[in-house]
């Protein structure tokens, strides 16, 4: 991408896309049920990041409950939900640098700055989540953390990762923008 600088048609739109891609991720685990599951049969146990589902018996029905009851199931929510908000608002911050011929690196870098504070509500939610959930809701049988709530893991280190990528790309401002003279290794025979 540095070799080519951003006008480069393909290359410029990597940035955007791989936020695209933490956004649906971040979908995922927000409409996930897969926060936490039961790991044996009988499957007893499904939580989402909303609501923590249970079925006494296999064959029977699920009865489910709110998490928003609980102070901490709406923290986990809330902060998840925050950085999912800001993770939006660094997509749409980022096709508009990225559509604009001349690039604003400040801009660039204010992104980056904004996707670290979408990191750590991300991973605020994603602490709280689990070490509640554990301490206050009785769980029967063998349970683990499933996809939905590793979905959210993903969206967080994507940010982290993106974060340090929009924060270092000014630094090589005059080799994206071509203003560098190249060097030459050459030695006359």
């Amino acid at each position: 991408m540095v070799k080519y600088g951003l006008d480069y048609t393909r290359c410029r739109w990597i940035l955007p896309l791989l936020l695209g891609i933490g956004v649906i991720f971040g979908i995922i685990a927000l409409s996930g049920r897969g926060w936490l599951e039961s790991q044996t049969l009988p499957y007893v146990q499904q939580a989402s990041l909303w609501q923590n589902c249970r079925r006494p018996q296999e064959g029977g029905d699920w009865n489910c409950e709110s998490l928003m009851g609980y102070a901490w199931g709406r923290a986990a929510a809330a902060t998840y939900l925050v950085g999912f908000i800001l993770l939006v608002i660094c997509f749409a911050l980022a096709i508009i640098a990225f559509a604009i011929d001349t690039l604003r690196f400040n801009f660039i870098r204010g992104i980056g700055g904004l996707l670290f504070v979408a990191a750590v509500f991300s991973i605020m939610g994603l602490v709280i989540y689990p070490v509640k959930f554990s301490s206050e809701i009785e769980m029967t049988g063998i349970n683990m953390f499933s996809w939905a709530y590793g979905f959210g893991w993903t969206t967080a280190i994507m940010e982290i990762c993106l974060g340090f990528f929009f924060c270092c790309l000014p630094n090589y401002e005059d080799q994206i923008l071509g203003n560098v003279k190249p060097t030459y290794f050459y030695s006359s025979p």
